[in-house]
């Protein structure tokens, strides 16, 4: 074929003057928009630098730098102090009053005063209060006052006075219980569990991007050195063909098809180059490197980890039953049907009769100036003298028990409609009803999510060792094409067309292998045991 051509060239003169036009023009086009020198993946231009990261550097990078799981591990943390709140109910409450008064008004009887009735008093009251944990509520109090007046006929004017007083309260169906008193704490556990397990599903779905992200780049920067080896492979080609031109046995048309094929792959070339910055700006905002770095946008991402074939085989059953364990919404999900559960149970404990236990115990003292009348005769109105009082015998008294009182009983309060308190029943059930059907619905939605995840993994697998194969054999039809164009037994275009057949199979053998590897992460993620896998654990500080 190579003679053919050559006799052709020698026996018409038009054919060789157009050939060298042509190819005049294509070496001038081509020096004309050849495009500049590009650093490979794994070098750093003048003005930028590499930055090595392994997937777990990425990962630890992520859960430290990325503001939402930042700002999302806070809520956890504001649970605790919501929890903390609601436990505040059961802290003993002091207080303390004082009440200053003076009146003045007519009398109106002999009996009362001459002219005005004037009277002075002073009262104050301190108070320490606790609320039980069975639903009840103790106080101790100690009153104190003093009273001035000029009535007539008093036998102690001033008059000190202190109460020392215990009230216990405990209903005893309805706000009954360890359970109903904690209601609020309660609640709020249940609201902090769920932001844990939320915050859980977040670092699944975290971690889930950050592999993603990792191993698209690294099929980036493979596939740009798959497009490059093509691309050296055309470039000798077409240098051959040069060789030949110059030695006079093929002709210039020839190498049309070569220069054609090199410029295109110069252009998959800087495709493939579009492609990993893209990547590489998707990975440096999960991870979010500004964070670290002042100036990323000269900063080259070279991971360092490479993709392997490890096959995992995954039995079904036994992945169900880890991603119902550990997955964090399936969690959340139980945590709030517990939540509704109780919520039914005071509603529930609502509709009973409000029947309360009250007890008081008090302890009165009374002191003061004894007025002595004459006689011993008060009605006498005769003043003869008076005995003062020590004002602290009053208290002394209350505290000493002196003058012991006690009071118990029930109150009962039987509403005569109790509506709202049984719609509220109702909203409860129907809250507790609608959270079982979203269990098992999200149960459901699982099993098949997880089925479709098992498949994918055993699918990639089977597709990295078939297009390992389809590479194999591409690898060889070329070698077996470049031996017969050695000996003039094959043409330019089956050469160029056998190139591309290799590069796509390692293309697609290479993609393959990815998708094997984010299918892994995948079903990780829906299993619920990604941060287990990366040895993630996110400490909360609690109280």
């Amino acid at each position: 074929m190579t003679r053919l051509k050559k006799t052709r060239f020698l026996r018409f003169p038009a054919d060789w003057i157009l050939g060298l036009c042509a190819l005049t023009f294509v070496f001038v086009a081509g020096a004309l928009s050849a495009p500049p020198a590009q650093a490979s993946p794994g070098q750093a231009s003048v003005n930028e630098k590499n930055l090595e990261l392994s997937l777990n550097d990425c990962i630890v990078k992520t859960l430290k730098n990325n503001l939402g799981l930042a700002a999302e591990m806070l809520t956890p943390k504001m649970m605790d102090e919501a929890v903390a709140v609601a436990g505040e109910k059961f802290y003993p409450t002091v207080s303390f009053s004082y009440n200053k008064q003076s009146t003045k008004s007519a009398s109106y009887s002999f009996l009362d005063a001459s002219d005005i009735v004037a009277t002075r008093q002073n009262d104050n009251t301190t108070q320490l209060s606790q609320v039980l944990p069975t639903g009840g509520s103790l106080s101790v109090s100690l009153y104190n006052y003093l009273t001035d007046s000029n009535r007539r006929f008093q036998t102690i004017n001033p008059r000190y006075g202190s109460t020392l007083r215990l009230n216990f309260s405990q209903p005893l169906l309805k706000d009954f219980g360890f359970k109903m008193s904690r209601r609020e704490i309660i609640v709020a556990g249940f609201n902090r569990q769920i932001s844990e397990e939320n915050l859980n599903q977040l670092l699944e779905d975290a971690i889930y991007r950050v592999k993603s992200a990792y191993w698209i780049l690294v099929y980036s920067r493979e596939n740009l050195n798959v497009v490059r080896q093509s691309l050296k492979l055309a470039e000798e080609l077409l240098d051959k063909n040069k060789a030949e031109i110059e030695a006079g046995t093929l002709a210039p048309i020839e190498l049309l098809t070569a220069e054609a094929e090199v410029r295109l792959r110069q252009a998959e070339i800087l495709e493939a180059e579009a492609q990993i910055k893209n990547n590489e700006e998707l990975l440096k905002t999960i991870v979010n490197l500004s964070a670290e770095m002042d100036d990323i946008r000269n900063v080259r991402i070279v991971p360092t980890d490479t993709p392997t074939v490890d096959r995992m085989d995954v039995n079904f059953d036994q992945a169900l039953e880890t991603a119902v364990r550990n997955r964090p919404d399936l969690q959340s999900l139980r945590i709030d049907l517990k939540n509704r559960e109780f919520d039914l149970s005071y509603a529930k404990n609502q509709l009973l009769p409000d029947v309360r236990l009250q007890f008081s115990y008090w302890s009165p003292g009374l002191g003061g100036d004894q007025i002595l009348y004459q006689d011993g005769n008060a009605l006498s109105g005769i003043v003869i003298g008076t005995v003062a009082g020590n004002k602290t015998s009053a208290l002394k008294d209350a505290l000493n028990f002196a003058y012991k009182n006690s009071s118990i009983g029930v109150t009962v309060t039987l509403p005569v409609s109790n509506v709202l308190s049984r719609a509220y029943r109702a909203q409860a059930k129907i809250n507790l009803d609608q959270t079982k059907l979203r269990i098992q619905d999200q149960e459901q939605q699982l099993a098949l999510e997880l089925g479709n995840a098992v498949r994918a993994v055993e699918t990639n697998f089977l597709r990295t060792q078939a297009y390992k194969a389809a590479r194999e054999l591409a690898q060889q039809k070329l070698e077996a094409e470049l031996e017969k164009l050695k000996v003039g037994m094959s043409i330019n275009y089956l050469v160029l067309q056998f190139q591309r057949d290799l590069a796509n199979a390692q293309t697609l053998e290479l993609k393959a292998l990815i998708d094997y590897k984010i299918s892994l992460a995948n079903l990780d993620k829906i299993m619920g045991i990604g941060r287990e896998r990366q040895n993630v654990n996110v400490i909360l500080e609690s109280r």
